[in-house]
């Protein structure tokens, strides 16, 4: 074992979260697996191919690179999307290769219209519009132009998609928000068809929005944060059990991040214990040094406030956070010894560290921690 940590990825947590999506979301619309952030740290090579042998057959990225890295991993037919940024120089590559794209200004629109009229093959955009979120997107003042270029171009290109992105469905404080954004697109989408213009998929929706919008699951959704077994937020969570009067949280949390115990060692009282003067020892104390850092992901404002299991029970981070090595008290479990697994997310003999946790004692949200995880950690299925 050359690396100091392993994440380990469950199938059967990841179809009990398949299933479930698929019960909420209804059979008609289309799955898109977001992958983006390297499939929120899970690995985008290790998980495409595992989403597809549970019958997920589309995949959504963030830029070009991903959509290359996911290209490569694909065992099956399935598709690809680009959501954000793609070069025109990689217009090229994408079209070759039936990748799908989002275009959301002219210059990336006239661009993939020009390749494509260069290859004699059809560009597969995803056209997305601007109803509130302020980011990307056409706007109404753009709209005009737009719809007079798709119909003057229809045969350089394949309408896959009309699409755009809501502002926050994980939250109530942005209701007025999101349903205005519904409404707007609704009303685009109305005056695209009028034009004879209409998308193979209509999709607003994200997991938040799948769940607490049911009128967003249109003929796709797009799911990134349920698949691995996680809420959106708390508020989501709530949402589902009050409409399903239920408290139990259906999901199963996909990723696990296991190390070993490298080094044990006692510290008599009143000694400083890692970097600087933060932690004093108290009392004898028992320490383990565990080879996972900031480096690594474990971020470093867990200091003297995050939790590990070993044997089955949670141990206190004490000192500092090093960028390779963090360092907890083991005194109530002085069995400990050199070899021991360390579980820093997930379960052991009965007990649990969460993903959760992290936020609980950091800034950090589900989202940021877990796509910190290093692409250079293993990923290993569990089947």
């Amino acid at each position: 074992m050359f690396q100091t940590s392993i994440l380990h990825i469950n199938r059967h947590a990841l179809v009990n979260n398949l299933e479930f999506i698929k019960k909420t979301i209804g059979n008609k619309p289309r799955m898109s697996s977001v992958i983006k952030g390297n499939a929120y740290g899970h690995g985008i090579e290790v998980f495409v191919p595992l989403a597809e042998s549970c019958g997920v057959d589309h995949f959504a990225v963030f830029n070009a690179d991903e959509a290359l890295r996911a290209h490569k991993s694909i065992k099956r037919n399935s598709d690809i999307m680009i959501m954000g940024m793609i070069d025109n120089l990689e217009l090229e590559w994408a079209i070759e290769n039936r990748i799908e794209f989002f275009v959301f200004e002219f210059d990336r629109l006239f661009a993939a219209i020009e390749k494509a009229k260069e290859m004699g093959k059809k560009a597969r955009i995803h056209v997305e519009l601007e109803t509130g979120m302020n980011r990307t997107g056409f706007d109404e003042s753009e709209m005009e132009q737009l719809i007079n270029v798709l119909k003057a171009n229809r045969k350089h290109f394949e309408f896959v998609g009309l699409v755009t992105h809501l502002a926050g469905a994980e939250s109530i404080a942005n209701y007025t928000r999101i349903t205005s954004q519904i409404k707007r697109y609704k009303a685009y989408y109305k005056r695209f068809k009028r034009h004879g213009l209409k998308p193979k998929y209509r999709h607003i929706a994200s997991s938040a929005a799948s769940v607490t919008y049911p009128d967003t699951r249109l003929d796709m959704v797009r799911i990134g944060i349920l698949q691995y077994g996680f809420w959106p937020s708390p508020e989501t969570f709530i949402n589902y059990t009050v409409k399903n009067e239920t408290n139990i949280d259906p999901l199963q949390r996909v990723l696990s991040w296991k190390s070993r115990v490298m080094s044990t060692k006692y510290v008599n009282t009143g000694e400083f214990i890692g970097y600087g003067t933060s932690y004093i020892a108290k009392n004898n104390m028992k320490i383990a040094c565990i080879p996972v850092g900031y480096a690594h992901g474990y971020s470093r404002s867990l200091s003297h406030q995050g939790r590990v299991l070993i044997n089955g029970q949670r141990v206190d981070i004490v000192g500092v956070v090093n960028m390779n090595m963090l360092i907890v008290k083991i005194s109530d479990i002085p069995e400990t010894k050199k070899g021991d697994e360390v579980v820093l997310i997930g379960h052991q003999n009965g007990s649990e560290i969460t993903v959760a946790s992290f936020s609980d004692f950091s800034n950090q949200l589900n989202y940021e921690m877990l796509t910190r995880l290093p692409k250079e950690i293993p990923r290993i299925v569990e089947f």
